[in-house]
């Protein structure tokens, strides 16, 4: 590209930078008639129409710098993202996982495969995706609050599918209590808890469950009572074992000194 060129197309990037979008496209486009088809300015171009949401003719541009460049990651991933706003789901899906097969460590391109996933209806590949994002960004409080997000979503999906496949009631309850605990809605997990011991008196992890939740609420009486049912069906039990004793403690801790 020549210097005169050059000198346009730098035009055409304080314009973006400055929002003025039509500006860009302006110098953008003066740049590729004069011959400066480079990669870089379609996707440049590209991304100026992404940002004024004319999703088709920023299609044309990132395609155009992707066959000048096959292995340019950043025109795949505006080519998803534009695809994902016009519902194309099948098509943003494909570009994406392109660019990811690119270049593994591109967040932004992870997280609009996410968001793919979501449109789809595919939560366990919205979690697969987000759990990579944490990794790569373990500081970024977003990705941990999407990724926490995401868990309480599969979660809920899971009790569905239980609860649409007719198993055992108890497992749908128990499902669907795991959920509200993880939500920190205490008292409804116990409630339902309660409903799946109803259904299946059985069903080991119930009631040790509930010893736990009240465990941390501080009702020791209770916790005790739902340790020993628990032990009463999975006597070996290590994880209820080692809280009866941590409640046996506390209890003696508890009670009132004799004068």
């Amino acid at each position: 590209m020549s210097v005169s060129l050059q000198e346009v197309f730098m035009e055409g990037v304080r314009a973006q930078r400055e929002g003025d979008y039509r500006e860009a496209e302006s110098a953008y486009l003066k740049v590729l008639e004069k011959g400066g088809r480079e990669a870089f300015v379609y996707n440049n171009l590209g991304i100026v129409y992404y940002q004024l949401g004319e999703y088709t003719r920023a299609i044309t541009q990132f395609r155009s710098a992707i066959d000048l460049q096959p292995s340019y990651v950043a025109p795949r991933v505006f080519l998803g993202a534009s695809y994902l706003f016009l519902n194309k789901i099948p098509e943003a899906k494909k570009e994406l996982e392109a660019a990811v097969g690119l270049d593994p460590r591109d967040p932004l391109a992870r997280l609009q495969l996410a968001k793919v996933n979501d449109k789809a209806g595919n939560l366990i590949g919205v979690t697969d995706q987000l759990k990579i994002l944490r990794q790569l960004q373990p500081q970024d409080p977003d990705f941990a609050y999407q990724l926490g997000d995401a868990y309480l979503k599969l979660s809920a999906w899971c009790y569905q599918e239980i609860a649409r496949r007719k198993p055992r009631p108890a497992r749908a309850y128990q499902t669907m209590a795991d959920s509200y605990r993880l939500q920190g809605r205490a008292e409804l997990a116990i409630q339902t808890y309660q409903l799946a011991a109803q259904a299946d008196p059985k069903l080991p992890e119930l009631h040790l469950s509930m010893a736990q939740i009240y465990f941390e609420q501080g009702k020791v009486t209770e916790a005790i009572r739902e340790v020993e049912n628990e032990l009463a069906i999975v006597p070996e039990s290590k994880a209820a074992r080692e809280l009866k004793g941590k409640l046996q403690a506390a209890a003696v801790s508890s009670e009132p000194r004799q004068p």
